[in-house]
């Protein structure tokens, strides 16, 4: 499980998005499901990530934020022809929910 201490600490308060965002950015690659949130079914290079936090509401027991991600997502060709893969620079949204007790996090990708 993924812990995001730092997100939940700043919580309602300025620096909430930025310390999130910095913290999502940090983690190491392969924590966020982001293969599910590419369009051409291609594989993604998540070492260099950006996160826009969109908006964040305090939901009971989590805090709740949407988040935007842009990723390169790597298309391989499909004709089996000698060809380098493409990279391509793909977008997705995801929620994140924070428990207040522990500062689990969870990331689910939503749908376009």
């Amino acid at each position: 499980m993924t812990n995001l201490p730092n997100a939940l600490r700043a919580w309602n308060t300025d620096a909430f998005a930025r310390t999130l965002k910095g913290e999502i950015e940090d983690l190491c690659t392969g924590t966020l499901p982001l293969d599910q949130g590419t369009s051409q079914g291609g594989n993604v290079d998540d070492s260099d990530i950006v996160v826009m936090v969109l908006n964040a509401v305090d939901a009971n027991i989590v805090v709740q934020a949407k988040i935007g991600v842009l990723i390169t997502e790597i298309v391989a060709p499909y004709c089996g022809c000698p060809i380098e893969p493409v990279e391509l620079n793909a977008y997705c949204e995801m929620r994140v929910s924070i428990n207040k007790a522990t500062a689990e996090a969870e990331f689910l990708v939503t749908p376009d």
